[in-house]
């Protein structure tokens, strides 16, 4: 529910803003996003007591080095209708509307063993030319069984099961005898 009313808002601040200008925007509720980790903020945030006036200052001095009416404007509004609590589903979804504008994303490489440096700039450079984007992944190491890339802004999910080709081998084997 969050990730629709955070659309909507995002829709009307990209109104008439280029991407450089709406990368900047979304650096900064990133860190914003950000400080809703620490359960100090989220607490005085989400405290009745606490003033909607006490509540838009600390959110204004948060964004102060933007030196921009528009986000000063915008965090303002967000206080008034009480959606506080979105800024982080801004966040997200502000990077995921760049990422599809720019045609840059990001994705990871699932496996139980250490990947080369080299086979993931491989997947990487395959990936970008076969959906016309620039896609950087990131090796992580988990107890997968085989390798998994997913990228999932753009709905990808490779995934190659050790365990599955086994098993695939093993019925092909028994359906040729």
């Amino acid at each position: 529910m969050e990730e629709l009313i955070a659309k909507k808002y995002i829709k009307a601040l990209s109104a008439g803003s280029d991407v450089a200008s709406m990368q900047n925007i979304s650096e900064i509720f990133s860190t914003l996003a950000n400080s809703f980790s620490e359960e100090k903020f989220v607490s005085i945030l989400g405290n009745p007591h606490v003033s909607v006036n006490d509540k838009s200052s600390i959110l204004l001095d948060a964004v102060k080095s933007a030196k921009s009416d528009k986000i000063n404007n915008f965090i303002k509004l967000l206080v008034e209708h009480k959606r506080i609590n979105i800024i982080p589903a801004i966040a997200k979804e502000l990077q995921k509307d760049i990422a599809k504008s720019t045609k840059t994303y990001k994705g990871l490489i699932y496996s139980n063993s250490d990947i080369d440096a080299n086979v993931v700039t491989e997947l990487s450079n395959g990936l970008s030319k076969k959906f016309d984007s620039t896609i950087t992944l990131s090796a992580v190491k988990n107890d997968f069984n085989g390798i998994k890339v997913e990228v999932t802004d753009l709905g990808i999910e490779i995934n190659l099961s050790k365990d599955r080709i086994d098993s695939q081998i093993i019925e092909h084997i028994i359906k040729a005898i």
